[in-house]
C-alpha cells in the first residue's frame, strides 16, 4: 500500500466507532483549545505591551537620571527609613542634576548613539486657538528622538527634526477640547499657557505671568498603560515651553537638567547600564518599567497552559485506550493484512497514523473554536472592560504559534499511540487469523 492510501485508510478506520473516536477527539480538543487560546491571549497582551514600549522609546531607548536623584526619590517614597548621610556639595544640596562631564563620558561609552539632556516645564493650561475654554495640563512629555513608533488612532508622531511646534493629544483632550473625532483634531492649532517662573513671583494676577505658544495637532494617541503617557511634544515645542518658563533666570541655573535620554545599541543595553553606573548615572529601559506587567500576565497564562497540558495528558491516555481497543477488534484484519504481505512497519505506520490523526483533528477543532471565541471575545472586550484601549486586541492569533502547537499535539498523540501500534505490528499473522 502507498503511504497516502495508508493515511486515507487510517482516517476511515478511526470513524468505524464514531462515538469512541468523537470522545477521544473531544479530550484532545479540550487540551488544545486551552493551550491555543492561552497562546493567543499571550500574543495579544505582549503585542500591546510591545507597542507601548515602542511608543515610549523602544528597546534602544534609555531614561537617565543621576544616582543622587534616584536616592532622593527612594527616600521620599520611604521617609520612615533612616538614610545614610551623604556629603553635600558647596551649594548645600545633594547634586541631582546631570553635569556636562557626565554627558561627555556617557556619549563616549561604546554602543551609545546619542545622549540628550531633557529640560521640562509643564504648561498651565491648553485651549483651542479658536476657543476660550481652558483645560489644565497634567502631563506633556517629549517625543523621543530616533526611530520611535507612536501608537496612534489618527495622524502621525510629532517630528523632532522640524522647527514647527507639534503635539500629539490624548483622547481625553480631544473630547475636552470639543473636536468631533480623532481625525477632526488633526491639523488644528492649540495654545499652551506657560507660567514664567520669575514673572509669577511678582505678578498680581496669575494671567499676567503667563506666556503663550501655539502648536499643531499632528496625532491622537491610542490609550496605553505606560507611566510615560500623556500628551507628546516635539523638540521645538518642548524647547519653546521651557524657554518661556525660565525666561529671566540665570543661564547657569536654567540649564540644569535632571533627566536625559539616550539612544543605544539594543544588544549592549545591559553593558551600557553598568558603564553608566560608573559615572554616577542610573539608566533604565522602558521594558524595565513594564517588566512587572509582562511578568504578571505571563505567570497567569503559564498556570492556564499547565491546565491545558494536564488535559492533553488525559487525552493521551484516551488515545492509548482507543487504539488498544481498535487493535483488539481488528486482530483478524491485521492477520489478513500480514498474510497478504503487508510488513510490520506498515502495520505500525497505519496505527500510528490513526493516533496522529486523533491529535490533528482535536487540535484543528481547538483552533476553529478558539478563533471563534477569540473574535467574539475581542468584540465584547472592546465594548466593555477594554473600551478605553481601542488598539488592545486581547486575543491575537499567530499562525506560526498555532502551527507549532498543532505539531506538538500530533507528536504527543503519536507517542501515545506507539504502544498500541507496536502491539499490532508484532502480532503473529496465523494467531491473528485464528482469533475469535
Amino acid at each position: 500500500m502507498k503511504t497516502l492510501d495508508i493515511i486515507k485508510s487510517a482516517n476511515s478506520n478511526l470513524f468505524r466507532n464514531k462515538t469512541r473516536t468523537f470522545l477521544t477527539i473531544l479530550a484532545v480538543f479540550i487540551g488544545s483549545f486551552t493551550i491555543i487560546l492561552n497562546s493567543a491571549i499571550n500574543s495579544g497582551v505582549n503585542d500591546f505591551i510591545d507597542r507601548q514600549v515602542e511608543s515610549a522609546g523602544g528597546d534602544g531607548y534609555l531614561e537617565i537620571m543621576t544616582s543622587e536623584a534616584i536616592d532622593m526619590m527612594a527616600a521620599m517614597m520611604n521617609t520612615s527609613e533612616v538614610q545614610e548621610y551623604k556629603e553635600k556639595d558647596n551649594s548645600g544640596q545633594n547634586r541631582s542634576y546631570i553635569t556636562d562631564e557626565q554627558v561627555r563620558k556617557a556619549r563616549a561609552i561604546p554602543g551609545v548613539e546619542s545622549v540628550d539632556l531633557i529640560y521640562y516645564a509643564t504648561p498651565e493650561y491648553i485651549k483651542r486657538k479658536d476657543s476660550d475654554e481652558k483645560y489644565a495640563v497634567t502631563s506633556l512629555n517629549l517625543m523621543p528622538r530616533g526611530n520611535v513608533n507612536l501608537d496612534v488612532t489618527a495622524g502621525r508622531k510629532p517630528d523632532s527634526s522640524t522647527d514647527k511646534t507639534e503635539v500629539a493629544l490624548t483622547e481625553a483632550y480631544v473630547k475636552a477640547l470639543g473636536f468631533s473625532s480623532d481625525e477632526d483634531a488633526i491639523g488644528k492649532v492649540v495654545t499652551f499657557a506657560v507660567p514664567n517662573t520669575i514673572g509669577c513671583y511678582t505678578a498680581v494676577k496669575r494671567e499676567d505671568c503667563l506666556k503663550f505658544v501655539d502648536a499643531e495637532v499632528v496625532a491622537v494617541q491610542a490609550p496605553g498603560v505606560m507611566a510615560t503617557g500623556g500628551m507628546r511634544a516635539n523638540l521645538a515645542l518642548n524647547e519653546q515651553i521651557y524657554n518661556l518658563a525660565t525666561e529671566g533666570m540665570p543661564e547657569e541655573t536654567k540649564r540644569h537638567a535632571f533627566q536625559a535620554t539616550a539612544q543605544v545599541d539594543p544588544a549592549r543595553v545591559d553593558e551600557i547600564k553598568e558603564e553608566m553606573k560608573k559615572i554616577g548615572l542610573a539608566a533604565v529601559t522602558i521594558d524595565d518599567e513594564v517588566g512587572m506587567i509582562r511578568t504578571f500576565f505571563d505567570a497567569i497564562l503559564v498556570v492556564f497552559t499547565i491546565f491545558g497540558a494536564i488535559a492533553l495528558v488525559a487525552a493521551s491516555i484516551g488515545i492509548i485506550n482507543t487504539l488498544f481497543m481498535s487493535v483488539q477488534e481488528r486482530t483478524r484484519e491485521i492477520g489478513l493484512m500480514k498474510a497478504m504481505g503487508l510488513s510490520s512497519g506498515r502495520i505500525f505506520f497505519s496505527f500510528s497514523c490513526e493516533a496522529i490523526l486523533l491529535g490533528f483533528w482535536g487540535s484543528v477543532f481547538g483552533i476553529i473554536v478558539s478563533m471563534v471565541i477569540g473574535l467574539i471575545g475581542n468584540q465584547i472586550a472592546h465594548q466593555t472592560f477594554l473600551a478605553d484601549f481601542p488598539t488592545f486586541d486581547l486575543v491575537k492569533f499567530n499562525p506560526v504559534n498555532m502551527a507549532i502547537i498543532v505539531l506538538i499535539i500530533m507528536a504527543i498523540a503519536f507517542l501515545a499511540g506507539t504502544l498500541p501500534a507496536r502491539r499490532a505490528a508484532k502480532k503473529n499473522p496465523i494467531d491473528a487469523l485464528r482469533y475469535e
